[in-house]
């Protein structure tokens, strides 16, 4: 079980308090508190806090299905249910999972609040609950804009007996991401000197969300993304973040070569180093490989290892546990069950179950730039070497995704919302702002850190399709190509040409989610559908 929901579950009745639908747990129940009682305990604010993250860890759920599915990456079989619509740009207003990730972001919104509310009781030593609670806020408000653009932005526990959703409309996006950025920003002031734990807010980690956010916003603000990204990676070591990587005289051989000027000496081959490169980026998502070198490329099988999956790379993730429970709720709860134990997977559809349904199958066009050639490192930490064909002819040979080797809908692959690489990139991508190219060396530096763990040759001169072709090979599978397409402005050149050649229904209205339908219905002639639905 990880640490931070240790607590949790010792003290369940009290956290089945603020991860519920309901305002009080039953009072039958003699352990049971209300807000009021909970505030007043010695650490009633920590384990509030504990309860937003708690909350949390539905959001991943469906979200690959939402984003990822939708983007050139990935395909659906068209046998399975709703995901081929989804796959192919033609989703209902009312389908169960545009409401799910909706409402599921909401309910972690409302346990944030709780602690904002009232943040002015927290005593001094738990005032960084203060700090993660505006950051989950901003975090989750971050996921419904990039999904559906104009959303609310809840700030404040809602009374529904009073009729105070209608105080908060749909505002432009622009006004939204405003109100993202000053959250993170109150959080960096709350998380300042508190202690890094990745399965945590933090102050490092609110500094990157900020600056993703002004790089995601309509008018994007290089200058400021900049300032923020440069302020972490100029100071990584305090921070404790840097990439998963092995330098060359470390590497591991795992046959012998012998060097053609002395056959007793073993030489590394570039497949060795390669091999040892693959094992640092699986390592990255706490993931290790089984013993296995053949040819040239290492044959074994991944699994999940939670010993890994704290790392320097992490920044901030949601953590999983592998347990045995009778008493576990899956992504396929209700909706307004919002209690969830360690031992539900992240996303099934991620799994290695996630073949039975169809859905993380690689896309032709994904696999002609991910393939052994090309990507030497990440091909093999990404995706099932057994499954490719290197032809690409044959179009029934499915390519599965082995990111996230947990089986099923109970797993314990952690879901890492931001690590380090990321960071550096988007660094990068601060640094060239309007422009095509750069020669900048901070960002030709940053640039090439993650090249160099990919088993690439660096660059000298960074173009910004480069930037954008290297975050879809480095973050495939982990919900970021639709994102990246979009920060772009690619979005509709990239997409309408995959759509067209796949026989799909892209628009340019569809690079957002309908808004949900029913949140429409509860607050009719309030909210607008999306244009497009």
């Amino acid at each position: 079980m990880k640490n931070i929901y240790k607590k949790i579950l010792v003290s369940f009745s009290v956290v089945a308090l603020v991860t519920s639908c309901e305002k009080e747990l039953d009072l039958s129940n003699p352990t049971a508190l209300s807000i009021e009682e909970l505030l007043q305990t010695n650490n009633g604010f920590q384990l509030l806090s504990n309860g937003v993250l708690d909350a949390y860890q539905k959001v991943p759920a469906n979200e690959f299905l939402l984003i990822e599915l939708r983007s050139d990456n990935v395909r659906a079989n068209s046998e399975n249910g709703n995901f081929p619509a989804i796959n192919a740009y033609n989703v209902d207003p009312n389908n169960g999972d545009v409401a799910t990730y909706y409402s599921n972001n909401m309910a972690t919104i409302k346990h944030a609040n709780t602690i904002i509310d009232n943040r002015f009781l927290a005593p001094e030593d738990q005032q960084y609950t203060v700090g993660e609670a505006y950051f989950m806020r901003a975090l989750c408000h971050f996921n419904l804009v990039r999904a559906y653009q104009n959303v609310p932005y809840i700030d404040k526990v809602l009374d529904i007996t009073k009729d105070e959703a209608l105080d908060y409309p749909q505002l432009p996006e622009a006004d939204v991401y405003e109100k993202i950025i000053n959250d993170f920003k109150t959080s960096i002031a709350y998380l300042d000197g508190g202690v890094q734990n990745r399965y945590r807010p933090s102050k490092g980690a609110a500094i990157c969300l900020a600056a993703k956010a002004y790089l995601s916003q309509p008018n994007p603000n290089y200058g400021e993304a900049e300032l923020l990204l440069a302020s972490v990676i100029e100071n990584n070591t305090s921070y404790n973040y840097d990439l998963i990587f092995t330098e060359r005289n470390n590497a591991e051989q795992f046959e012998f070569n012998a060097d053609p000027l002395n056959p007793t000496t073993d030489v590394l081959t570039d497949a060795e180093y390669y091999a040892n490169l693959v094992i640092d980026y699986g390592h990255v998502l706490g993931n290790t490989i089984s013993d296995g070198y053949t040819d040239g490329v290492l044959d074994g099988s991944w699994s999940n290892s939670s010993a890994l999956e704290i790392n320097d790379e992490v920044i901030f993730s949601i953590a999983y546990d592998l347990v045995s429970s009778d008493n576990y709720v899956t992504s396929d709860s209700a909706l307004d069950d919002q209690v969830q134990t360690d031992s539900e997977s992240h996303s099934f559809a991620m799994t290695l179950q996630g073949p039975s349904n169809g859905v993380n199958i690689a896309t032709l066009d994904f696999l002609e730039v991910m393939n052994p050639e090309l990507q030497p490192v990440r091909f093999y930490a990404s995706l099932n070497a057994l499954d490719y064909s290197a032809t690409l002819i044959d179009n029934t040979k499915d390519t599965f995704n082995v990111k996230f080797p947990t089986n099923g809908e109970i797993g314990d692959n952690d879901w890492v919302v931001l690590r380090y690489a990321d960071v550096l990139l988007l660094y990068a991508e601060a640094i060239l702002g309007n422009d095509d190219s750069t020669t900048d060396s901070r960002a030709i530096d940053a640039f090439n850190k993650v090249r160099l763990r990919a088993g690439l040759e660096e660059v000298v001169n960074l173009t910004k399709a480069d930037l954008l072709e290297e975050r879809r090979v480095e973050f495939v599978f982990e919900n970021q190509r639709l994102y990246d397409l979009i920060r772009f402005g690619k979005a509709d050149e990239v997409l309408t040409n995959f759509s067209n050649q796949n026989s799909l229904f892209y628009t340019n209205e569809k690079k957002y989610l309908p808004f949900p339908q029913r949140e429409i219905d509860n607050l009719p002639n309030f909210y607008k559908q999306n244009n497009g639905y």
